[in-house]
């Protein structure tokens, strides 16, 4: 929130929220119970602190605020970063005077004139790594294919399994594999690296979690594997990264459409979830022996990038309240 002579920031603030969309009876109940409150609490912040505008980037406690700014007349911007929005974003952005998007493509679910495509936010960390910088810190051959999968802080299981299947003939082929495998699946990945030669280890490179590290990861890989959140939008063309993408089968279709997107710009092939086991050796290989292809794939996502995503939100924040 802004003040006549600057910036003060807010400690956060609770504000109850709760889903009222594809749920039960009783549920729904106490959601609405919930976003009653919520609205409440919005309302009172809104008063106490009198903000230039409210920014939000979706989740149920946005709906409340939402409401609560479009009532006191306060400048609202949301964000949208899947292509799609979700419902409580499609609800909000009615109210609010901007939406930010990551790409254009997001204007189809708005009325005409709203949508800004701003690009996604990316952290300062990954946009400063570099190639060099990202396989010296994880000590990889710089002449060899580097491949890097993961499924986001708490992993995807079948990714994960999927992937240690087919380890041994990654590492026979040569390639270096970053594998991010999220805590949930972390004692099952341990317990398989330690079966490996101590050959294979080293061209194993296994994490739980990778937060400032994960922009060096990117930066390193040649072609990555993972599921298609909207980080997929930013990040990987940030990098020219090729992808394989895998959208999570039990999340609505934003993944899927994000992977679409992806696709038919040639900057990512997608695999189906359920066949992963059959699926994703042989395509893995295929781009890694294809050089030609894997580098139009690069240059494909390349020009996608917008590494200027947070600063083109914050200008329009700005502009909001102006």
């Amino acid at each position: 929130m802004a003040a006549r002579s600057g910036v003060r920031w807010l400690a956060t603030a609770a504000v109850q929220g709760g889903p009222v969309h594809g749920v039960g009876p009783r549920r729904m109940v106490s959601s609405i119970v919930r976003l009653g409150i919520g609205f409440v609490q919005a309302w009172n912040l809104i008063r106490r602190y009198r903000p230039d505008r409210v920014f939000l980037t979706g989740g149920w406690a946005s709906l409340p605020v939402g409401v609560a700014a479009w009532v006191w007349r306060v400048p609202l911007l949301v964000f949208v970063p899947d292509i799609e929005p979700g419902w409580v974003l499609k609800l909000v952005g009615r109210l609010a005077r901007r939406v930010a998007a990551t790409t254009g493509a997001t204007a189809a679910y708005f009325r005409p004139g709203k949508v800004v495509e701003t690009g996604y936010p990316v952290r300062r960390a990954v946009l400063e790594a570099t190639r060099e910088q990202g396989r010296a810190h994880f000590g990889l051959d710089p002449a060899r294919w580097v491949l890097l999968v993961w499924g986001g802080s708490r992993g995807a299981r079948n990714l994960n399994r999927a992937l240690l299947a087919i380890l041994p003939l990654l590492l026979a082929d040569g390639v270096q594999v970053i594998h991010v495998s999220g805590e949930l699946d972390w004692p099952e990945v341990q317990a398989a690296r330690e079966k490996l030669t101590a050959d294979q280890q080293a061209d194993y490179h296994a994490f739980a979690y990778l937060h400032d590290e994960m922009g060096l990861a990117l930066a390193a890989a040649d072609l990555v594997v993972s599921r298609a959140g909207a980080s997929t939008l930013g990040e990987y063309p940030l990098f020219g990264l090729p992808a394989i993408l895998v959208p999570y089968p039990y999340a609505w279709r934003y993944q899927r459409i994000n992977a679409d997107y992806l696709v038919a710009r040639g900057a990512a092939v997608q695999l189906d979830d359920g066949a992963l086991n059959e699926t994703l050796y042989p395509a893995i290989r295929r781009l890694l022996t294809d050089p030609v292809a894997l580098r139009r794939m690069a240059a494909s996502a390349r020009a996608l990038a917008r590494p200027d995503g947070a600063r083109n939100i914050a200008r329009l924040v700005a502009l909001e309240a102006s």
